[in-house]
């Protein structure tokens, strides 16, 4: 935990008392700060209220006393209205924060040298974060990982000489960090997202843009009009911008060709790292991903053989396009957080041949925006809910039968791709959410591992899920 001593003895309201925002309270009461929680739920407000943490009712508070509002990410701060503690904040001119500004400030008071390194962006950042990460600890470095991904970024070890932090930041999170200065600073990449908690793709963008704004060095994927624009913007304010590009060369930064990132830099570009054969960096989405993390641990001090070093030992983002188990010919892939098919294309388009398991809950347009990869599939497996109509999308594009359950669809695909001649992949890459037959996209991921398992003379590339066969 990251006790947060810079409000000790101050007086703050805090609501949203759910993970993070109890990771939150825990760190403000354990700094010395006098914390009122609350929340709508009353079994989160019981929750704390057992730990010892004071609660009660905001609306009773005298605002005028209070530091600052300390808001959960999840809670409306403007869109599609204000959260009601939002508007008596602001009514009594009452700062409002998020547990990622209490960091960066606790950060700056304890050990401001310490390297900040925070990710964003539409899509990628989990990978991102996860690959800086694992190339900073096999580079030896003291390495702490959190934020939207994985740990409440709290709940990490405090800060120290030498430790680095890697923090995934959503835009609910950045828009509660005024001052976010990250050492490196990574913007991937901006399509229309959570524009019903922004209202418009403009402000969406101007939130995300502050993450790179406060930065020392600005990592920015040039791929999009937006992000051009904001390294543009950064760059003439006298900001120092390393941009980055999948689809083709810049005069200054990294970008991918075939596989391969070069470095540009003074009207040279010099390799960097060849990503040709690293399983788990397959995709010119993940050349992006592994363009920015290439920067980024150069920012921090990291030499191009660390990097190049963590690149190769990367064992993939669980449940994302991770490769999980080999037989003679075929890998099995498991891309089980593909909830849309927005979410599939990057894995459909990265393997050449595919046995293809998909269906669960439908998303609104179904896999219709998948049709220009169809020619990879070799055949599709349907499950769940979303069967029927995919069969009706795929036609006779591509073979396909209804396998309705899991098991079934993986037995059958492992198969007919034992018998296929070429190097194929059998995948699950669902293209829908889980809720159908599972909890969430993790216990489906899991189960597609367990199942593959328990086939005869598989190799497993990965540990076991905890309770798998």
């Amino acid at each position: 935990m990251i006790p947060v001593s810079t409000l000790k003895g101050k007086a703050v309201a805090l609501f949203g008392l759910g993970g993070s925002g109890l990771a939150t309270a825990r760190a403000l009461v354990a700094g010395g700060a006098d914390v009122t929680a609350w929340d709508d739920n009353p079994d989160s407000v019981a929750r704390a209220g057992a730990e010892g943490i004071a609660t009660g009712d905001l609306r009773a508070l005298d605002w005028d006393r209070l530091a600052c509002l300390v808001l959960s990410p999840g809670v409306p701060l403007t869109h599609p209205k204000p959260h009601w503690t939002v508007d008596l904040a602001r009514a009594a001119g009452v700062e409002i924060i998020g547990d990622v500004e209490l960091f960066v400030r606790e950060r700056r008071a304890q050990q401001p040298d310490c390297p900040l390194i925070a990710i964003t962006g539409t899509n990628g950042k989990s990978t991102t974060t996860a690959l800086i990460a694992h190339i900073l600890q096999s580079a030896g470095r003291d390495t702490q990982l959190g934020g939207n991904i994985g740990r409440a970024v709290l709940t990490l070890d405090p800060p120290a000489p030498g430790r680095h932090y890697v923090i995934e930041c959503s835009s609910y999170q950045i828009d509660l960090a005024p001052t976010l200065d990250p050492t490196a600073g990574i913007l991937l990449n901006l399509t229309p997202d959570h524009l019903d908690r922004h209202g418009t793709m403009q402000h969406y963008a101007e939130i995300k843009e502050r993450l790179v704004a406060g930065s020392r060095t600005a990592i920015i994927g040039v791929d999009d009009s937006h992000c051009t624009m904001i390294a543009e913007r950064i760059e003439k304010a006298g900001g120092t911008v390393e941009r980055i590009s999948k689809r083709r060369p810049v005069d200054t930064g990294f970008y991918n060709d075939s596989q391969k990132i070069f470095r540009a830099q003074d009207g040279k570009a010099a390799l960097m790292a060849d990503l040709d054969g690293i399983q788990t960096l397959r995709g010119s989405h993940n050349a992006q991903n592994a363009a920015a993390a290439i920067a980024a641990c150069l920012a921090v001090g990291l030499t191009v053989e660390e990097v190049r070093a963590g690149l190769r030992s990367f064992g993939g983002l669980k449940h994302r396009m991770q490769p999980v188990a080999r037989r003679d010919h075929v890998v099995f892939v498991n891309d089980s957080k593909a909830t849309n098919a927005e979410a599939a294309a990057p894995a459909l388009s990265s393997y050449g041949r595919i046995y293809w398991i998909a269906g669960g809950l439908p998303k609104e347009g179904g896999i219709a925006a998948l049709a220009p990869l169809f020619p990879h599939i070799a055949k599709a497996y349907l499950i769940g809910e979303a069967a029927s109509a995919f069969a009706a999308t795929l036609g006779s594009a591509v073979p396909y039968e209804i396998s309705e359950t899991l098991d079934r669809a993986v037995a059958h695909a492992a198969a007919d791709a034992a018998a296929d001649d070429s190097e194929v992949a059998v995948m699950l890459s669902p293209a829908c959410a889980s809720f159908d037959q599972y909890k969430n996209f993790e216990v489906r991921g899991d189960s597609f591992v367990s199942t593959v398992a328990a086939l005869p003379d598989v190799t497993m590339l990965v540990e076991m899920p905890q309770g798998g066969q």
